[in-house]
């Protein structure tokens, strides 16, 4: 064994060899429970970053370790590789995205490969490749057929200067990020997927994720946004028209002082048209056009509004009151008309006084008599019903049922379900995504691509505009095709889809990724999932998780899969931070993980990012605490290499060891007691590599301080050592397990077990306080008898001169731990 610890040519010699081995490969097994660990697939950017390094060595420690517990492990990794960063390097660097692409994720593969990650790379999958958007868009179309893909007018940005789309985070203060020009709102035709027909499954089956972080069942409970309340229809004066809208607070309707309307509801156009109102809402509409819908929803916002010179009748009192428009309601939150009751919401309050509206209560506390002109703030809690004709004299809830239930009765309305959750809009306007598989004819109209001619391929010969617009669209050889149903000439849709379609079912193809008749064998599936552990950051809380869960329901309910939830477990990392501020190159702050691994190791780094903080919390950058790690691993290699000729040939069992024997062996066993549960019970990997660490300065203290040393205890202590420091740092402890003349990879090991009698102690420390402050400890046999230890902490020479001359009121015995001597 070498003297020094050259981890570069062991991490390549190791790398090599797992390579040349496949040591990764996994098939069913249905000798083995299976475990299925995944960690969130990247996008190829071009480099790993820190939070990678973290995120990706979190869930190698996890399928190491599942591995040595003897579950049949999954452990994949791939790409989800279409976006829009490929198509802003096509424009500036004139580069084709999918060679930018494809580049990107061969360097972040071999980067991946570096880093000693066990990944089954022949289930590799990368979201961009033919072989795979072929299945997302067979997905497409079984949604489709199922009728849950459907296409309707949306409002979208718009710059009419490089005359295209822009996704929200291209809208900087309102303009486009690329050449400033004032962004319009417009409505295009879009596809979506109706993610609201799962609306109820998605909240209950929540239910079932006892696996997740309570914080993002929370964030999709409230993205999902379910409210009981009534629809109702008011009329608009001075057309008839019905204007209806949505309230969970039926019970104020005869508060009712005005209404407001979203400026892009289609009743604004109308009811100002030739009117003197016309100039000034159509101003008010374009200065809310310019805020995104993040402004308009913000409690920040300042709530403006404009009478439109228009009506709405209350149909419960006949009241006609003001219609208003107001940049804080949206046209795709209920129903794009909001009915104001200032005495009862606080929003309604601020708003009424502000525009001087009229403000009139209707439910009262009990017991007490509100005053309009004395009011400071809104009253929104229970009370009883007044100026409310017949249901007056009602608690407000009894009276919200029976306004309902009259709603109903005179078709003036109906008790409604309402979701804050909208379907999804799956429609991009640009290249560098899976093509929508629909064919528009003339004479057909919209048709869907027969599966037999998927996948519809993205075309590489395009020419990129400096306005980033689709270069589908000007793609002769891609738009013009022929109709599957009659033959005659027709056009394909240009539009693809959103890249969270692609990772909404990438976990599956993990399950049979090579197969080329099917998306994936469903028996394959369902031995795999659910997928056992996921772990990624906490920014895909929403979005993504949801969309993943909404895809596996509709999969179940077409017979693809039997489970229908996708994750079982649920570890959102915390990020990596540098002087207190997330790493990125704006800050200067950015540490390369290539650096790290060239100068220390890939070990090293992976030991850093695990032992620096719990996996859930936000971790602080150490450079020293990173030399700490590398330091701690050359401990590791030198007190091994200390003993690896003197144990190889050892053989024996230990019997009864004592005395410094006795406390190796126990100190041993407590460490795989301490690792196991660290790493099963709550993914403490951070105490788990600090445990390792006290059996390690043990050993050192063992081989400095004893004489006569027992080789068995030793070896015992030095294997549990290698084995439990495995899933940490996988090619070190491969190289300290071949020097203590083991022929096997140390990967394939069995995880060790404790002993519990080895846990035993034979001497406990007992601390003595005299009157509760603590004067000295003493080391006693354990269940020593109460009298002897009492009389032996009163002979100490530290305690005999705080309780001399003074007359012992009472003394404590707490066995194993305490002796409490109180004096007067």
């Amino acid at each position: 064994m070498e003297e020094t610890y050259n981890f570069s040519l062991i991490e390549k010699k190791w790398q090599k060899r797992w390579e040349e081995e496949n040591a990764y490969k996994v098939v069913e097994n249905e000798d083995k429970p299976k475990y299925y660990c995944l960690e969130m697939f990247p996008y190829p950017s071009g480099n790993l970053h820190m939070g990678h390094v973290r995120n990706y060595s979190i869930g190698d420690v996890v399928a190491r370790f599942k591995t040595m517990q003897g579950y049949n492990v999954l452990h994949p990794m791939g790409w989800d590789a279409f976006g829009l960063p490929a198509e802003n390097a096509a424009i500036k660097h004139g580069v084709a995205p999918s060679k930018w692409t494809w580049d990107n994720i061969a360097n972040m593969r071999r980067q991946l490969k570096s880093m000693g990650i066990s990944y089954d790379w022949d289930r590799e999958v990368a979201s961009c490749h033919p072989h795979y958007y072929k299945w997302t868009q067979w997905l497409f179309l079984q949604f489709y057929h199922k009728g849950l893909a459907y296409k309707k007018k949306a409002t979208v940005n718009w710059c009419p200067s490089c005359q295209t789309v822009l996704a929200n985070e291209q809208v900087v203060d309102g303009c486009c990020e690329r050449c400033d020009t004032v962004v319009e709102k417009r409505a295009l035709e879009q596809w979506f997927f109706k993610i609201t027909d799962y609306a109820d499954r998605l909240l209950e089956d929540l239910d079932k994720l006892s696996g997740w972080p309570d914080k993002v069942k929370i964030m999709q409970e409230n993205w999902i946004g379910r409210s009981e309340g009534a629809r109702i229809k008011f009329t608009v004066q001075e057309t008839g028209d019905i204007l209806e809208v949505f309230t969970t607070r039926h019970d104020t309707v005869f508060g009712v002082t005005y209404m407001v309307l979203a400026p892009e509801h289609p009743l604004v156009e109308k009811l100002t048209k030739g009117t003197e109102y016309e100039e000034k809402v159509q101003e008010f509409v374009k200065k809310v056009q310019k805020l995104s819908e993040v402004d308009r929803t913000s409690t920040e916002l300042e709530k403006e509004g404009l009478f439109i010179g228009a009506h709405a009748v209350n149909p419960l009192n006949g009241e006609a009151v003001p219609i208003l428009i107001g940049n804080y309601v949206l046209m795709d939150y209920g129903t794009g008309a909001v009915m104001g009751v200032p005495a009862h919401d606080e929003r309604d309050f601020k708003f009424a006084k502000k525009y001087g509206l009229k403000i009139r209560v209707v439910i009262q506390p009990e017991g007490k008599n509100l005053n309009v002109e004395e009011m400071d703030d809104a009253y929104t809690e229970d009370g009883i019903m007044v100026n409310s004709g017949e249901f007056s004299g009602l608690p407000n809830r009894e009276g919200m049922e029976k306004i309902a239930d009259w709603l109903e009765k005179n078709n003036k309305g109906q008790k409604q379900i309402n979701y804050r959750l909208r379907d999804w809009l799956i429609s991009r306007q640009r290249y560098w995504g899976a093509p929508i598989p629909i064919i528009y004819c003339d004479h057909c109209g919209v048709v869907p691509v027969p599966e037999k001619d998927l996948p519809v391929i993205l075309p590489e010969e395009v020419e990129f505009k400096p306005t980033g617009e689709s270069p589908l669209k000007y793609s002769p050889e891609f738009v013009n095709t022929t109709c599957p149903q009659c033959g005659k000439p027709a056009k394909r849709e240009t539009d693809t889809m959103d890249t969270f379609v692609c990772s909404s079912w990438y976990f599956l193809r993990y399950c049979d990724p090579q197969n080329g008749e099917k998306p994936f064998n469903k028996d394959k599936v369902d031995y795999w999932m659910a997928v056992d552990q996921y772990i990624g950051g906490v920014e895909h809380a929403i979005l993504h998780l949801m969309y993943a869960r909404f895809f596996t329901k509709v999969l179940k309910d077409l017979n693809l899969v039997s489970v229908d939830e996708p994750f079982t477990n649920l570890l959102t990392q915390g990020m990596v931070l540098k002087d207190g501020s997330k790493m990125s190159k704006s800050k200067g702050n950015v540490v390369s993980p290539e650096e790290i691994i060239n100068k220390y190791g890939a070990d090293t780094a992976r030991m850093f990012i695990l032992f620096a903080a719990p996996p859930e919390r936000d971790l602080e950058w150490n450079d020293q605490a990173v030399e700490g790690c590398y330091r701690f691993l050359n401990r590791v290699w030198r007190i091994v290499g200390a003993y690896s000729d003197q144990i190889k040939n050892i053989q024996g069992t230990i019997g009864k060891p004592d005395g410094a024997d006795r406390e190796l062996y126990r100190l041993t066993h407590q460490t795989i007691k301490k690792v196991t549960e660290d790493i099963t019970e709550r993914f403490n990997f951070n105490t788990a590599i600090s445990t390792i660490m006290e059996l390690v300065n043990g050993l050192y203290h063992y081989k400095d301080k004893v004489q006569e040393q027992n080789l068995p205890v030793v070896k015992e202590a030095i294997e549990n050592l290698i084995l439990l420091l495995a899933p940490f740092a996988p090619h070190i402890t491969e190289e300290l397990w071949q020097s203590i003349g083991k022929d096997s990879s140390v990967h394939k090991e069995k995880w060790p077990q404790y002993i519990q009698e080895a846990l035993a102690v034979d001497e406990v420390t007992v601390v003595i306080q005299v009157n509760g402050k603590v004067r000295d400890k003493i080391s006693v046999p354990v269940d020593m008898d109460k009298e002897q230890v009492e009389e032996l902490a009163k002979s100490q020479p530290k305690v005999e001169e705080y309780i001399k001359d003074k007359e012992i009121k009472k003394v404590v015995v707490i066995p194993n731990k305490l002796v409490n001597i109180v004096v007067g």
